[in-house]
């Protein structure tokens, strides 16, 4: 039994030293509130790793039909009264759809761009029919104001006309903006929506601005994206500034949009939207029938991307611990032991210079 205990000793791989051979120093007490102080800071760093969460990409065949894509609209036009501006959509499936859904806004601005009045945009324009491509909307916008039946003419203008060009005149004399916002909610289907003054009868439109290339389309994006914000997205048009001085154009914005899902770590599904975008300006010369306008051309992919949260195992969280504080624990040891010798050979020397 004796020998059992003795071979039971052998394998101790913490063996003690007595009391008596044990020395407490002032170094080993400096790098031991070192080395606790370095300990709780990573524990704290991994704990905090561990709580948090990291996201997972996967792609997939978009199999989504029938449904509406919410377009989130916030931009500001600094030089355009509110009165003057309209929202045109089109899409490709050419249908008339007097019940699309629109929830939009104009807010009149003064020239410090301080709200000062609100207007419900009602007057959504929708076109039934649209060319295959993004490349022919100059001549859906050269032919907008050349409908046959005017209801004005240019020589006999009717006293609601003559008063509401003089109070547009009025709005531009004061620097007058218009910041226009809200949703709309529009076929699941390739298209576009822009915002010009397409809304104005030609002879009207000559009136007020003298000309297309005086209609100054110049704005601020603040926020335009295809439904709702989840942590981490990006979209690239927030923010955006294009602001024209003495000149005039179109502004076409190429969207392609990829459907998106945003999967919680308490399983809770987002459906959403990415998109990236390219853009292209267009300028408008002085004789030009075209009117300027700001187009957002958008199309969808057919490729669904699926981010899902995921927190990391409690395994792993435990390993990382023991290997990083474990190494910290040796490095002090190393540390307290390099000191110990270095103080001990420096005082040494001095003690035997005394006895001699």
């Amino acid at each position: 039994m004796g020998n059992f205990k003795q071979a039971l000793r052998s394998i101790d791989a913490f063996p003690r030293p007595e009391d008596h051979l044990l020395q407490k120093t002032k170094s080993g007490a400096f790098v031991s509130i070192v080395g606790l102080v370095i300990m709780a800071t990573l524990f704290v760093h991994e704990l905090t790793y561990y709580l948090s969460t990291y996201t997972v990409h996967q792609m997939s065949v978009d199999l989504k039909r029938g449904e509406t894509l919410p377009i989130h609209i916030n931009m500001t036009f600094p030089s355009l009264p509110c009165d003057v501006l309209s929202v045109d959509a089109i899409d490709m499936s050419g249908k008339h759809e007097v019940d699309l859904d629109t929830n939009i806004w104009k807010l009149r601005l003064n020239h410090n761009g301080q709200i000062i009045g609100t207007e419900y945009l009602n007057d959504l324009v929708e076109k039934g029919h649209v060319t295959h491509g993004h490349d022919d909307h100059k001549d859906d916008h050269k032919d907008h104001h050349e409908e046959p039946d005017h209801k004005f003419k240019l020589h006999n203008l009717d006293e609601e006309a003559e008063e509401m060009i003089k109070k547009v005149k009025h709005a531009m004399a004061n620097g007058e903006g218009c910041r226009v916002y809200g949703v709309l909610d529009v076929q699941r289907v390739a298209g576009n929506f822009h915002i010009s003054v397409h809304g104005l009868n030609i002879f009207v439109a000559q009136k007020i601005f003298e000309g297309s290339s005086h209609v100054n389309v110049s704005h601020i994006i603040h926020d335009l994206s295809f439904g709702p914000k989840y942590p981490g997205i990006e979209n690239p048009l927030d923010g955006t500034s294009r602001i024209l001085h003495g000149s005039s154009g179109t502004f076409k914005y190429y969207i392609k949009i990829v459907p998106t899902e945003y999967k919680y770590i308490s399983k809770e599904v987002l459906p959403t939207n990415q998109f990236s975008v390219t853009e292209y300006f267009s300028p408008i010369h002085e004789h030009d029938r075209a009117w300027p306008a700001v187009y957002f051309l958008y199309d969808l992919s057919p490729i669904t991307v699926t981010i899902r949260e995921e927190r990391r195992s409690f395994l792993h969280f435990i390993t990382r611990l023991c290997a990083v504080l474990g190494g910290t624990f040796a490095l002090t040891g190393m540390l307290d032991r390099w000191m110990f010798r270095l103080v001990e050979a420096l005082t040494k020397p001095n003690s035997r210079s005394i006895v001699r």
